[in-house]
């Protein structure tokens, strides 16, 4: 499966956590299967440009709970492209009416390694400005060597890139 968005920066929004918070609500009717919801990537640290799609790692009880309420996922207006590249994981999207990429939703098991990376690696980033700059950098660097659209294959991260 290919899904393809286009790729472009934005100066950091401060409209983005409550943006976050607000598809974070959407998600509420999944409880108890739902325990929590982290706002990740780029997005969820102050003054970082970004792709200005939240990126958001909601914590499941266990994938399987997930699996079982996949008619409820979708039925909320999410897309659901199970695994899509990273075991453990189900990766859904949520789009606008003209197809405009919104929100990407990475569900992982409470407990999941993968989780706790990708909030440790935003809290990383947010206690520690300079570093959070040069990450900006090299990413507008990257940005400008990027295709116009990823596809899994583009969007692969390397392993412990933290992203």
């Amino acid at each position: 499966m290919s899904i393809s968005i286009a790729v472009h920066l934005v100066d950091y929004d401060p409209a983005w956590p409550q943006v976050a918070a607000a598809y974070s609500a959407k998600l509420k009717p999944l409880e108890p299967v739902l325990i929590g919801v982290h706002h990740i990537g780029s997005t969820a640290v102050p003054g970082l440009s970004a792709k200005p799609v939240i990126d958001l790692s909601p914590i499941v009880t266990s994938i399987a709970d997930l699996d079982a309420r996949e008619a409820e996922v979708i039925a909320l207006g999410f897309g659901w492209h199970r695994e899509f590249g990273v075991e453990g994981r189900r990766f859904c999207t949520l789009d606008d009416a003209d197809g405009e990429r919104l929100a990407n939703l990475h569900f992982y098991a409470q407990g999941s390694p993968h989780a706790r990376r990708q909030v440790a690696f935003r809290d990383y980033l947010i206690a520690h400005p300079r570093v959070a700059a040069a990450y900006a950098t090299e990413n507008a660097a990257r940005a400008s060597c990027i295709p116009t659209t990823l596809t899994p294959t583009a969007t692969k991260k390397a392993p412990g890139s933290g992203k």
